[in-house]
């Protein structure tokens, strides 16, 4: 008998891990997934899901979302909140990329307007917001600069010019968590992060100029100012080589911590320390610095987005109304309040590819889209459509207001390479009318669609299950990658 064989289904595409299948776990289980892709869902995956229901101080549920795949100790597309009098921090809750995350950019234009210039915006968007592996930001930082960065997020790129003032109120968190602390940020860390500001890196990070192809919901696609036919570019990308190092530094620390407090685990990548320790405290302060600093990067690929597209088609920013739709995070770990049988309880609660999709009324939400709930964005893979979803009072009841963040892979790399031709891929996405520009060949096979589940059904499932609701529907027209 395995593991899959002891998962009851409770409802349409929602299963349960019963707290009795191992005694050491201290909550259920729960998985958010349609029934081929339980079928085709990895052991590996939802032993990890036993595993983080296992931690101290878990709270309700371990959960699963549609998008799950094994992981580094905990599953990406995976999503635990740990009671803050009693409860655990793990960076492998987390992850290596600290705050990867998604914006959405709208505008005015139309496919129109851009047809006969999206070989020049392509181009342009290539070269003025760098990509690839190790590349490096055209903004020179000193070291009071990245503190700063670090400490301040999306308001230091805002205030030292790089948008504007409006842009940090539709930001999660508004682009900046309060509590960062660069001072325990490793000067290793803080080095890698210096040159890196402003760059949009490798794997599966992006560019897109999308076109608006479906609504779904009239009425929030109006709050979020979306129309079918609009121009929006979507970036993905994260806290680079700075959080990387913020995280591979505390793992370390953790690796000692968890075993001078006694805390089992059944794993060593979830490796911990208590919420109130000195380590924890520690961590929560460098990689909500990184978080920051992955907002910054944001916020200042949004500046030269929009400087690309003044430079191509001759008009001002502001003229073509290149608004932030909405930024969210998708690796991170953030104390919020929660209700659970009418009782407020403070919880950490970590998201690993996983988005925030809070419902109507919370405070976090901005004022524009608080009737409704916050935007979620859910990318594709490249040259698959791309989702804008709306945050529920479901997902606030089962998921701590969480849903999937993207496809979710299922091939290594390594293998996507062996399996697919780039040459084929981009021909491919050519005759569907789209453009693709990345910094090498590899990449484009590492990235093949193929790689990674479908998006459709990802979405599918959030909508189906009530956890994110479907609002509107993006395709590719350009994809720039590193």
């Amino acid at each position: 008998m395995t593991i899959k064989d002891e998962i009851k289904k409770i409802r349409d595409n929602v299963y349960e891990i019963p707290g009795s299948y191992n005694k050491q776990m201290r909550a259920s289980g729960r998985l958010y997934i349609d029934d081929e892709s339980f079928e085709a869902l990895e052991e590996g995956a939802v032993q990890q899901i036993v595993n983080v229901a296992c931690l101290p101080g878990v709270f309700r549920y371990s959960i699963g979302l549609p998008d799950i795949h094994f992981g580094y100790g905990f599953p990406i597309g995976g999503v635990a909140a740990f009671n803050m009098r009693n409860g655990i921090v793990s960076p492998g809750g987390v992850g290596f990329d600290i705050n990867c995350g998604v914006r959405l950019i709208k505008s005015n234009l139309c496919q129109e307007d851009i047809e006969g210039h999206l070989d020049e915006l392509v181009d342009a968007l290539f070269k003025n917001i760098p990509s690839g592996v190790g590349s490096k930001g055209k903004v020179k930082l000193s070291q009071d600069d990245i503190n700063n960065v670090l400490d301040y997020g999306a308001e230091w790129a805002v205030e030292n010019g790089y948008g504007w003032d409006e842009d940090l109120e539709v930001l999660e968190e508004n682009g900046r968590i309060k509590a960062a602390d660069s001072s325990e940020v490793s000067d290793k860390a803080k080095k890698r992060g210096i040159p890196q500001l402003g760059s949009l890196g490798s794997g599966n990070h992006f560019l897109e100029i999308q076109v608006v192809d479906e609504i779904y919901n009239e009425e929030v696609a109006d709050v979020y100012g979306l129309k079918k036919g609009m121009i929006v570019i979507m970036v993905h990308t994260g806290s680079r080589g700075c959080g990387h190092q913020v995280c591979s530094d505390y793992l370390r620390l953790m690796d000692k911590a968890y075993k001078n407090y006694k805390i089992n685990i059944a794993d060593r990548q979830l490796a911990c320390a208590p919420l109130d320790s000195k380590e924890a405290q520690s961590y929560l302060k460098a990689m909500y610095a990184a978080a920051n600093y992955a907002w910054a990067n944001r916020q200042m690929i949004t500046h030269w987005i929009r400087e690309s597209f003044e430079d191509v088609l001759g008009k001002s920013a502001r003229d073509m109304d290149m608004q932030i739709v909405y930024d969210v995070a998708h690796n991170i770990a953030k104390e919020e309040t929660h209700d659970f049988k009418g009782r407020d309880m403070e919880v950490l609660v970590h998201r690993k590819g996983a988005t925030r999709a809070f419902g109507p009324g919370r405070e976090e939400v901005p004022v524009k889209y608080r009737d409704v709930g916050q935007p979620v964005l859910i990318p594709g893979t490249m040259g698959t459509a791309s989702y804008v979803l709306h945050g529920t009072q479901t997902a606030m009841e089962e998921t701590f207001g969480s849903t999937a963040h993207g496809a979710g892979r299922v091939l290594s790399r390594s293998q996507a390479k062996k399996d697919y031709n780039p040459e084929d891929i981009v021909n491919n996405m050519e005759n569907n009318g789209i453009k693709v520009k990345a910094t090498s060949k590899s990449v484009i096979a590492e990235e093949a669609p193929g790689a990674y589940k479908d998006v459709d059904s990802v979405v599918r499932v959030s909508d189906s299950t009530g956890i994110a609701k479907l609002v509107a529907k993006v395709k590719p027209l350009a994809v720039t990658k590193g």
